[in-house]
C-alpha cells in the first residue's frame, strides 16, 4: 500500500453527507438501504456523478469532495509494511496524530459526566426486536442522567444513541475511520471520528462507568473482550457489564465455561465479569450499578 503524508483515509465514517438533525427532526426511519441509493430510474449519467461528486470526507477541519476524497487509509499505512527504511522519517508524523486524537477525545469527553458504553451490531435492522431494546436502554439511562457512548454508527448504535437523543440525554457517538460503514447516526449530539481503533476504545473504557453489549460480531466481541481483559488483568477497576440476549451469547459462554476454562486458559472467577440477561430493565442497573 502506497502512503499517504496527510493521513487520509478513505471511510463512510468520514464520507457522508454531514446530516446530524436537530431535535424533532421527525421519527421516519431511513434505513441503509435507502440511504445507499443516489439514483432513481431515469436519472442521467451525469446528474449521478454530480451526486457522487457531493459526497463529503471530513478529516479533523479538512473538508474533501469529488476527485479530492482520498482512496488508501491511515490505519492501514500505519501497519503496512514498507520496502526502504523512508519509514524512519514518517512515524514520527503518525505518532503526532495519534497523541492529537487523545488530546482531541481527552477535550472532548472531560465533562459529559456518568457514562455507559453501550456496543453491538451495526447491522441490526430498525425492526429487530434488539434494536428495540438498545432504545429503550438509551431511554432509561439518559432519564436517569446517564450519557450513553456508542461508536457512533447505524443498528445497535443508532437506537441507543436515539433513546438518549429522544429523552434530551447526553448522545455520544465516537465513529472510526472505515472503508465500509456510514457517518455519526443523526441521533448523536456529541460526536467524534477517530482514525485509530486503539485511542477509540481507550475513549470507551475512560469515560464510561459501565458497559451493556448487544449481540454484534468481531467489532462488538473486540470491544467486549477488551473491556474484560483490562478488568481481568487489573488495569482497570471493575467496571459492571452486561450482555443482552441470552440465545445470543450462551454459546459463547458455555465454550470459554467448558473448554477454555478447562484447558486452564481462564479462571473460574472470569466468566463472572460479566452479566447475561434478556431484561433491559437489569442490564442497565448492572451498567449503571458503580454509580450507585
Amino acid at each position: 500500500m502506497g502512503t499517504n503524508e496527510h493521513g487520509f483515509n478513505k471511510t463512510d465514517d468520514s464520507v457522508q453527507e454531514n446530516k446530524m438533525q436537530p431535535a424533532g427532526a421527525g421519527d421516519e426511519d431511513i434505513s441503509a438501504e435507502g440511504a445507499a441509493e443516489t439514483t432513481s430510474e431515469g436519472t442521467s449519467q451525469s446528474d449521478t456523478s454530480a451526486m457522487n461528486d457531493e459526497r463529503t470526507y471530513q478529516r479533523g477541519p479538512v473538508i474533501l469532495r469529488g476527485n479530492m476524497i482520498p482512496s488508501d487509509t491511515t490505519y492501514g499505512n500505519l501497519l503496512a509494511p514498507e520496502k526502504s527504511t523512508d519509514w524512519l522519517h514518517m512515524d514520527p508524523w503518525r505518532v503526532l496524530r495519534i497523541q492529537a486524537e487523545f488530546v482531541d477525545g481527552f477535550g472532548a469527553l472531560a465533562e459529559i459526566g456518568p457514562a455507559v458504553s453501550i456496543f453491538g451490531s451495526a447491522r441490526t435492522d430498525r425492526h429487530d426486536p434488539m434494536y428495540k431494546a438498545a432504545r429503550k436502554a438509551g431511554s432509561m439511562l439518559a432519564q436517569a442522567g446517564v450519557a450513553v457512548i456508542t461508536g457512533g454508527g447505524p443498528g445497535i448504535m443508532e437506537a441507543a444513541n436515539r433513546g438518549a437523543f429522544e429523552h434530551g440525554g447526553t448522545s455520544v457517538g465516537l465513529g472510526i475511520e472505515l472503508p465500509h460503514e456510514q457517518g455519526i447516526n443523526r441521533w448523536v449530539n456529541l460526536g467524534m471520528s477517530f482514525r485509530y481503533f486503539f485511542v477509540r476504545k481507550t475513549m470507551f473504557v475512560k469515560y464510561a462507568s459501565g458497559a451493556i453489549v448487544f449481540p454484534g460480531g468481531f467489532g462488538t466481541m473486540d470491544e467486549m473482550f477488551e473491556l474484560l481483559t483490562l478488568v481481568q488483568t487489573h488495569k482497570v477497576t471493575r467496571i459492571p457489564a452486561a450482555l443482552v440476549g441470552k440465545a445470543y451469547w450462551s454459546g459463547l459462554f458455555d465454550w470459554l465455561e467448558g473448554t477454555v476454562r478447562a484447558e486452564g486458559m481462564i479462571s473460574a472467577f472470569d466468566p463472572q465479569l460479566v452479566q447475561i440477561t434478556d431484561d433491559v430493565e437489569e442490564a442497565v442497573a448492572v451498567a449503571t450499578s458503580a454509580l450507585a
